[in-house]
């Protein structure tokens, strides 16, 4: 069965976003319904479903890059909940910011470490779990 480029998508943004995933497409849905439509059907469709990075390696990918750009705290926060559902350990979540303190300063580190520290908290991993 082929499945539509949506159809792909929406499978891949479920098994790495979970529920959260969805809330963000349903809260386009009165605003701009084509933004949820292109997350799913390119970002999740066709850039997530290729092979040759598991999962795991595209969530700390993104991590990292939400990280350099700043302002995108919303955005680390669905990724950094992704990157647990993908099994990436609170350590290595830590360490991919950590990594980029020498790339893109200590304020953008210290704000991604802060928006792990409430993922952490709301998913109930202990902060001896992500201490490095």
């Amino acid at each position: 069965m082929n499945l539509t480029r949506f159809e792909k998508g929406l499978k891949k943004l479920s098994e790495v976003d979970g529920t959260a995933g969805e809330h963000v497409i349903e809260a386009l849905k009165d605003i701009a319904p084509d933004l949820g439509k292109y997350i799913v059907e390119f970002a999740f469709g066709d850039i997530y479903c290729r092979e040759n990075l598991n999962l795991q390696e595209r969530e700390m990918i993104t991590l990292a890059s939400l990280m350099t750009q700043g302002g995108c705290e919303n955005q680390l926060e669905v990724h950094i909940n992704g990157a647990l559902n993908v099994g990436i350990t609170p350590q290595k979540v830590i360490e991919v910011f950590l990594q980029g303190i020498p790339y893109t300063g200590f304020p953008r580190v210290l704000n991604a470490v802060g928006v792990a520290a409430r993922v952490f908290k709301s998913r109930n991993v202990s902060a001896k779990e992500a201490a490095i």
